[in-house]
């Protein structure tokens, strides 16, 4: 039980990034915790500064983050009255959950079955002669 709570608050604090790079509409290439490499296609600038003639590059790169929860308590001396009733109760419900009966109880024990005045099954049975 603390290992799968360990873990969700791992999951749930971790932060990471997803790098997408499309050529056209089409997605050539994703990459997680790194930047996407590309197809190769990309347009580089002219090389002489005289050309005006420029292009429009096919390729584009985009970037998914996914930030995790931040808002974490660390600190315990912060705590409310109601987290602390809370805390007390759980602790003395926990405790007392486990014990048990020292000797097995029955009630019955003293019980005496009543007499017998008539027997009852006698007075509504019917009889075919």
């Amino acid at each position: 039980m603390s290992l799968a709570m360990a873990l969700v608050v791992l999951f749930s604090t971790m932060s990471f990034t997803v790098n997408m790079h499309y050529c056209g509409d089409t997605l050539v290439e994703t990459a997680i915790f790194q930047k996407a490499k590309g197809c190769g296609m990309e347009m580089d600038k002219p090389s002489t500064e005289g050309c005006s003639i420029t292009k429009k590059n096919c390729c584009n790169d985009e970037q998914l983050a996914f930030e995790g929860q931040d808002e974490l308590q660390l600190q315990v001396d912060k705590i409310t009255f109601e987290q602390h009733l809370f805390i007390a109760s759980f602790v003395y419900t926990y405790i007392n959950l486990f014990e048990g009966l020292d000797n097995n109880v029955s009630t019955y024990e003293e019980y005496k079955p009543p007499l017998v005045v008539r027997q009852l099954y006698k007075i509504d049975e019917t009889y075919l002669i």
